[in-house]
């Protein structure tokens, strides 16, 4: 039988084992008690600093005089403001100088074919002429066309595609500074040229405000000034591609071109051509009848663009179908006629503004407005006689 002793012993583990979890409990709620007054403390302490650093500063006479040899530097100044729509007009515009870039001509193409469809513009914008000069090297008369665009920044803008061995710049100030586009080799009659006059479009479609797009060589010379040039082409409604269907244009058509483009598709027309921004849009973006064109056609350069609006109705009929540059081809010439000093005098200049008015008559042309805007093939020892000219027959 158990004893007393042993009695009072199971009494007593009865008893801790009853308190055991109610003193784990209250342990623990001690605890908290504890880490709750520790983080008021601390929250007093941070709360009582933060004020004591909001309070205004007096400084003492010492500091005053410390302040005094001590010179602070002067508070930076805020920016100026930037003009409205900055960030968009930045993104829009390329560069004034030097507009070469690295883009290989597929990737050039592709960013030259994007097209608004919002046709209304979010900026401030003045629609501007786009002139490409097609070259060899250098401009032999580009002291006339200095001239020319003297007091008309702004309104136009200029592309230049060279041979790229080509190496001379341009003088500081000229308009034709830093105009040089990437450009590749460029052979006569061959479809490389149709590839230069592509890559000079894509290039001028990167200026949003480029709105006609004129093909120069640095053989051609303007026959107006650039007011009468630039309200002739803003304002007209056609596009200038010299276009028409002739027997012995139909002689370098291939029948491997079929069925893609047949025979009664096929024109022929002057290389030097004008164009609106749609249908320059749609010459970039052509990646199905140029591969046609370079793999079957012969001197591709006179009949890719006048078959190329033939086949793209919408933009045909806009197309005036006559070159906005005189060229005297006469008869049955290879190559068309030069001209050099002795040929050019007032009477010669004077003819060409109001020249060729039966091919003028015949394309449809009012009587009352120029016929052709530029004249080529003028050589440099023309030059001298030109500038002298320029005030007095082209008023520029």
């Amino acid at each position: 039988m158990p004893t007393q002793k042993d009695r009072n012993s199971s009494s007593l583990f009865l008893v801790i084992k009853l308190l055991n979890p109610l003193l784990h409990h209250f342990l623990n709620l001690l605890f908290y008690f504890f880490l709750l007054c520790f983080g008021v403390v601390v929250g007093i302490i941070v709360h009582s600093s933060l004020e004591a650093s909001s309070l205004p500063y007096y400084p003492t006479v010492q500091s005053v005089s410390q302040l005094v040899l001590v010179t602070s530097p002067p508070p930076p100044t805020s920016p100026s403001p930037l003009p409205q729509n900055y960030e968009l007009e930045m993104f829009l515009r390329p560069p004034k100088i030097n507009i070469m870039h690295n883009m290989e001509d597929n990737e050039l193409f592709w960013r030259a074919s994007m097209d608004p469809k919002i046709r209304s513009y979010p900026f401030s914008r003045t629609p501007k002429v786009a002139f490409m000069f097609l070259t060899r090297g250098p401009l032999p008369l580009a002291p006339l066309w200095e001239r020319f665009f003297r007091g008309c920044e702004g309104l136009f803008t200029i592309y230049i595609h060279t041979n790229p061995s080509y190496k001379e710049s341009m003088p500081q100030g000229s308009v034709f500074l830093g105009r040089r586009i990437p450009s590749k080799r460029v052979d006569w009659a061959n479809a490389n040229m149709v590839d230069a006059e592509r890559r000079l479009l894509a290039n001028a479609l990167l200026d949003i405000n480029n709105e006609r797009f004129l093909l120069l060589s640095e053989s051609c010379i303007p026959l107006f000034n650039f007011t009468t040039i630039y309200s002739y082409l803003i304002n007209s409604t056609q596009t200038h591609v010299d276009s028409y269907d002739l027997p012995f244009g139909r002689v370098r058509y291939s029948r491997r071109m079929y069925p893609h483009i047949h025979l009664h598709h096929w024109r022929k027309g002057s290389q030097w051509f004008e164009l609106d921004r749609p249908m320059a849009l749609e010459t970039v973006s052509d990646t199905f009848y140029w591969p046609i064109f370079r793999a079957y056609c012969r001197c591709p350069d006179e009949h890719y663009f006048p078959t190329l609006l033939n086949l793209t109705p919408s933009l045909g009929s806009r197309n005036s179908n006559r070159t906005l540059t005189w060229t005297d081809w006469g008869k049955r010439r290879a190559h068309p006629r030069s001209f050099g000093g002795p040929e050019v005098n007032v009477e010669f200049l004077n003819w060409l503004r109001r020249s060729d008015k039966e091919y003028c008559e015949h394309k449809g042309v009012d009587k009352t407005r120029p016929c052709f805007l530029f004249a080529r093939k003028f050589s440099s020892n023309a030059l001298d006689k030109l500038l002298r000219f320029a005030s007095t027959v082209m008023y520029f």
